[in-house]
């Protein structure tokens, strides 16, 4: 029977090869398979000496691979959920207390705010102190982390687009403020790949509060299912959809033997579909992370100095929830996964987004962050792990000048502070400015497509070049915008 019979539209053309069915075909290969399976391993690649643009050619690195050589090989995100003040934290503006309790309106031109219940302006409850050699004001809610003033680069002029929460968020984590656009985390994913063979290269660590717009935050959006971010637990080894739930790991293994088998049979029906290839490709990974992410989780072996340093001890329990997030964070390091984002715990105060009692719910974010990032920063560069590691503080926006009401501050895209440190920028510098008042950048303004530029470049990346067909055009992280801020890459 030939193929116009079997198939009487005439039409019929066969799926593409998929990744298994080329193995299956390829046996004379099987040298060149082997030793791309050993230049994948970091270990394997630095005993065997291969040089690293050999080893994209044979497949070691996912993507593109670097495009120049990278000052840093990982990033972690400390991501403050609901916008922190920036002038109660790291810009401090000497004219709200000159200016406190008058109408603002009578001071500056005043933009619409998410809720327009407009108070007067509103002078700091915090003071601030210059820190370290390079001098760098930091307010009182950050004792530990002005311990560390020397090595921040702050960053006083960013802007966003948006003054809603989740819109701004998509915004932060994807370039764009549509939602089911691939996060930054998966474009890292994707364009670098893990330096782990048995953790994803993304890990989101749930500390207690998902951002608004959801797990999107993390997502892949139109990259294949594997690069999206895997969402961990901070205390023991809660991780979703890795536990096996079989009485034997003969039983699980027999299992998972048919999944794939049925898994084989439906590829070339489908032609190599995403989502079966990355549904295996799942499989396999939850597999190997049973036996690595138990080991990761445990802290027994961490010593009681590393426990104080972090905060794991604390009084406050949300310090404590914290603390492990930032502990496992340097872990993940340690063990090659490329992109790790820490969300906030829950203090009970909606976030940092305080539009009223400003002052006890700062001091309750800043209480449960505040030693944590300082041990990890500490524990980072004693390891000598810190020039390579870019560490990222950052809020979807900033908070207004004036009051909300009478004790709160509302939404304020138009110019707010963020910092990074390690990762190869210039420690000990402050970037950008916003007015005297701290409402609007007015010097060096930075846009979120920017952020991620820079991110991108310090990672050995050329965003304009890191790119994925979709919808007929090259997509990237940063759309068609976007400048790399050479002035603080180091």
């Amino acid at each position: 029977m030939n193929n116009q019979n079997k198939f009487p539209c005439g039409r019929y053309q066969s799926g593409p090869l998929s990744r298994r069915e080329m193995l299956t075909r390829c046996g004379s290969g099987f040298g060149a398979v082997a030793l791309a399976a050993l230049a994948r391993d970091k270990a394997y690649a630095e005993t065997l000496a291969i040089p690293s643009d050999a080893q994209t050619q044979l497949g070691g690195i996912a993507g593109h691979g670097t495009h120049f050589p990278a000052k840093a090989d990982h990033v972690i995100f400390l991501y403050m959920d609901g916008g922190p003040s920036q002038v109660d934290t790291f810009d401090p503006k000497p004219a709200l207390d000159r200016f406190n309790g008058q109408n603002p309106g009578s001071l500056f031109n005043v933009e619409p705010t998410q809720f327009n219940n407009n108070g007067n302006v509103l002078a700091s409850p915090w003071k601030f102190k210059k820190y370290g050699d390079s001098g760098i004001p930091v307010s009182d809610l950050f004792p530990h982390v002005a311990k560390h003033a020397d090595e921040l680069c702050v960053v006083r002029s960013m802007v966003s687009e948006f003054p809603e929460h989740t819109f701004a968020n998509y915004f932060l984590h994807t370039g764009s403020g549509l939602q089911g656009r691939p996060s930054m985390g998966a474009w890292v994913n994707y364009g670098l790949g893990s330096e782990c063979k048995d953790l994803p290269g993304f890990v989101a660590m749930n500390g207690g509060l998902i951002p608004p717009g959801g797990l999107d935050c993390f997502g892949s959006g139109f990259l294949p299912a594997s690069y999206q971010g895997s969402v961990f637990k901070p205390s023991g080894s809660a991780v979703a959809n890795i536990n096996p739930t079989e009485s034997t790991a003969g039983r699980q293994q027999t299992k998972l033997d048919l999944v794939r088998q049925l898994d084989q049979n439906a590829l070339p029906r489908f032609g190599g579909h995403d989502s079966v290839e990355s549904a295996i490709r799942n499989y396999e990974l939850a597999y190997q992370m049973q036996m690595a992410v138990p080991d990761l989780m445990s802290l027994a072996d961490e010593p009681e100095s590393i426990r104080q340093l972090y905060g794991l001890d604390a009084k406050y329990e949300q310090t404590r929830i914290y603390a492990a997030e930032c502990l496992l964070a340097r872990r993940l390091v340690e063990r090659g996964v490329r992109f790790i984002e820490l969300t906030c715990p829950n203090v009970g105060a909606d976030r940092w987004d305080q539009h009223s009692n400003l002052k006890k719910g700062h001091a309750n974010n800043a209480l449960a962050v505040d030693q944590p990032i300082a041990g990890l920063l500490a524990d980072l560069k004693q390891r000598g792990l810190l020039e390579r590691t870019l560490v990222v503080w950052a809020g979807e926006f900033g908070r207004t000048p004036f009051a909300q009401g009478k004790n709160g501050r509302d939404h304020n895209p138009f110019g707010f502070t963020i910092w990074m440190a390690g990762g190869g920028v210039k420690p000990g510098t402050i970037y950008g400015a916003t007015d005297e008042f701290g409402y609007k950048a007015i010097e060096n303004r930075v846009e979120i497509h920017d952020l991620h530029a820079t991110m991108l470049h310090l990672l050995g990346v050329d965003h304009t070049r890191s790119t994925y067909r979709f919808g007929g055009r090259d997509m990237r992280l940063t759309d068609v915008k976007g400048h790399v801020l050479n002035e603080i890459v180091a």
